[in-house]
């Protein structure tokens, strides 16, 4: 029998199906499946590995540090309840000296579920992933729309006339979504894609605007300025459905074509054709990535992007739209079921007193209205002994956060740190308790991709040793904290579809999703769906935006550089990057022999100027430093990327030189532009460097 499963990467949100055959599993493809988004069952690397993840070392038994990265197996009933007495403890004295982390990479029922405990015991301290990607576009959108999601469909971007793809290599972080994108430049689309370096995507484009890190609101200005100069913008739009735009006018004067082109070094006639080309069109879609989003100045850059899409009127409408495409499979999800410090389920501030009322009656407890912590504001408590306990299920943020060594001083310091995992990982080595999690093969549950696509999932795969479903674990944990009242005020779940009930109960978006809809339904429903008739929303904000007026907030923004620019001691610019192989922090797909053996390591991209100027050679090592930490990779010399600049993919631990620096509304940090220094080194050298940060536990 093959079981219908969604895959575990990305936020495409692929289907595909498993088998059990005599020989053990087969992977097979969904291609009998209409309206999903892998027509065809089209699947990139990372899927066709899905298989792979069932490695011989996968976490088995709950084990209890000895001392680091040193464990003795213990029962469930014994880790669950020393979890259990410890956050109630830490609770009691103060809860806010909790943290919890949820995570993209499971189901939408433990998310809710690890939220809910969270705010039960106190504390609004609950952050996951998004943080380190799409926190300032959820900001960002929100600001200027009302609601923090993509506002289209693959189907939109498909039927687009212009494609601006923004500081996203859709081709290989995203290649089965990029197909969308393939499928309008046939029919005669117009491909923008603006980018530090020349990618794969690139390849694709009409008109490539090769930006410098960090410089993407003059850009964005300067084809507003162009935009407006030549009356291209919609009139009609703008009067009747936004707010701001005699603010903005003034603001983008100051962005000519020429000016731009010496903030951004893009020339300033490609800034003009492609403002044109995108103002011009019938149907135009923007989508963007970490490129734009990892800045300290994300929120800005996020607000500027939708400015652009409102005045064009390239919204509201099929074809059109704001598209950011999440990098893991449920972080849509996981941030609509409010896994964030800021809100509850369904986006409700949780410093709106109605709002907390409507929870408190529905969990039954007294909740706090004082925005948490996020994950990197929680390293900097944590290393001032605010931060006591941390529970993190599904994430290794040693290897996934800025400026990494920090991370690691802080999980050192706390007094209790909860694991939960598939895997051993970098993070789980410095753990008190280690859970061992289900894989999302093995168990079930609903998932939201980025457009907004709940779809659910079965189980297909019998799970090894004693490893539970991350929503039996969330659960148990919160009846041994005593929270074992009936109905929703308790934790006394025996299913995911009662969770997904209680979910349909409490927040307004995901109403008429019920498990029974979407186990009828295998291409998924989209949200908003306010009742069990209604078949889902494809397009938001065809009447009216989701803000206070009903309009769109146009921001007026600024050019500011990165928080760290070159100089004498270090004179280059580094950016990270992603390679289509590899997911993340490699927890997953670095247990892939097929995909290690194709991607074995990382190199660091240097333009050929910059090579020469500092003696590095193709194939050779190099030393990279920056002010927090250094790293080592084999040179590859190209002119992908503009003359002082270098890049190089994070998967292995390259995050022991980003900045932690925070965009003052996300709080995201500045990952994508640092400054940092280069020489090369020999191999003996490169060798000590790697042991001494593998020793350490930075790198991967």
């Amino acid at each position: 029998m093959r079981v219908p499963v969604v895959c575990p990467y990305c936020g495409v949100g692929c289907r595909l199906y498993i088998e059990k055959t005599p020989e053990g599993y087969r992977l097979d493809y969904a291609d009998d499946i209409l309206g999903i988004p892998n027509e065809k069952g089209s699947l990139c690397p990372k899927g066709n590995a899905v298989l792979d993840l069932f490695s011989k070392d996968r976490l088995k038994k709950p084990l209890k540090a000895k001392e680091e990265g040193k464990f003795v197996e213990i029962s469930w009933g014994n880790a669950i309840k020393e979890v259990a007495i410890r956050l109630r403890e830490i609770a009691k004295d103060d809860p806010n000296q909790l943290m919890f982390f949820g995570s993209a990479k499971t189901y939408n029922e433990p998310n809710y579920l690890i939220q809910k405990l969270a705010r039960m015991l106190g504390t609004n301290n609950i952050d996951h992933c998004a943080r380190l990607c799409h926190s300032s576009t959820v900001a960002g959108l929100k600001a200027v729309f009302g609601a923090g999601a993509m506002t289209n469909t693959y189907r939109d971007i498909e039927m687009a006339d212009v494609i601006v793809i923004w500081g996203h290599n859709y081709a290989e972080t995203h290649p089965v979504g990029f197909r969308y994108v393939l499928k309008a430049k046939e029919r005669g689309a117009k491909v923008i894609v603006v980018d530090p370096r020349y990618t794969r995507t690139a390849w694709f484009s009409d008109i490539f605007l090769q930006l410098h890190p960090g410089t993407d609101i003059a850009l964005a200005n300067g084809m507003m300025q162009v935009i407006i100069k030549h009356g291209l913008y919609d009139k009609d739009f703008v009067e009747k459905r936004t707010v701001g735009f005699s603010e903005l006018k003034k603001t983008v004067e100051k962005y000519s074509p020429e000016r731009v082109e010496e903030i951004t070094g893009v020339p300033a006639e490609l800034i003009e054709e492609a403002a044109v080309t995108f103002a011009r069109a019938e149907n135009a879609v923007i989508t963007w990535a970490m490129g734009l989003t990892q800045s300290v100045h994300g929120y800005d850059n996020v607000r500027a992007i939708a400015t652009l899409i409102a005045i064009t009127g390239h919204i509201g409408r099929p074809g059109n739209g704001a598209s950011p495409m999440r990098g893991q499979n449920n972080v849509q999800g996981a941030c609509d079921l409010g896994v964030l410090p800021n809100v509850f389920p369904g986006y409700q501030a949780v410093t709106d007193p109605d709002k907390r009322k409507a929870f408190e009656k529905f969990w039954r407890v007294p909740l706090s209205g004082e925005v948490g912590l996020t994950t990197v504001e929680a390293t900097h408590e944590a290393l001032r002994g605010r931060v006591r306990a941390y529970y993190i299920m599904g994430e290794n943020p040693v290897i996934s956060e800025a400026n990494s060594r920090n991370v690691l001083r802080a999980l050192r310091k706390l007094e209790f740190l909860v694991v939960q995992d598939i895997f051993p990982t970098e993070t789980t080595r410095l753990a008190d308790i280690v859970l061992p999690a289900t894989s999302m093969l093995e168990n079930e549950g609903s998932l939201t991709n980025t457009e907004r696509r709940v779809q659910w999932s079965f189980k297909a795969i019998e799970p090894p040793g004693e490893a539970r479903p991350d929503w039996w674990i969330v659960s148990e944990i919160g009846k041994a904290a005593g929270f074992t009242r009936s109905g929703t005020g308790g934790f006394n779940y025996n299913s995911p579809e009662e969770i997904l009930r209680e979910i349909n109960a409490i927040v307004p978006q995901y109403r008429g999703i019920t498990p029974e809809r979407l186990k009828r339904n295998l291409a998924g429903i989209h949200w908003p769906c306010p009742s069990e008739d209604h078949p889902g929303t494809r397009v938001l904000y065809a009447g009216g935006f989701l803000t206070p007026d009903g309009k769109a907030h146009l921001a007026s923004v600024d050019h500011r550089p990165p928080a760290e620019t070159p100089d004498e001691e270090y004179p280059l610019t580094l950016t990270t990057v992603r390679y289509v192989g590899h997911f993340h922090t490699l927890t997953m797909t670095g247990r892939s022999e097929l995909l290690r053996k194709r991607w074995r390591e990382p190199f660091l991209e240097v333009h050929p100027n910059d090579a020469e100027r500092f003696e590095l050679k193709e194939g050779r090592w190099a030393l990279i430093e920056t002010r927090r930490g250094r790293y080592v990779a084999r040179v590859k010399v190209t002119t992908a990327v503009k003359p002082g600049v270098v890049a190089i993919p994070w998967h292995w631990g390259a995050n022991v030189l980003t900045n932690d620096a925070l965009d003052p509304v996300s709080k995201i940090p500045d990952t994508k532009a640092c400054a940092c220094r280069v020489k090369p080194i020999g191999d003996a050298e490169a060798k000590r460097i790697l042991e001494e940060l593998r020793n350490e536990g930075v790198v991967a």
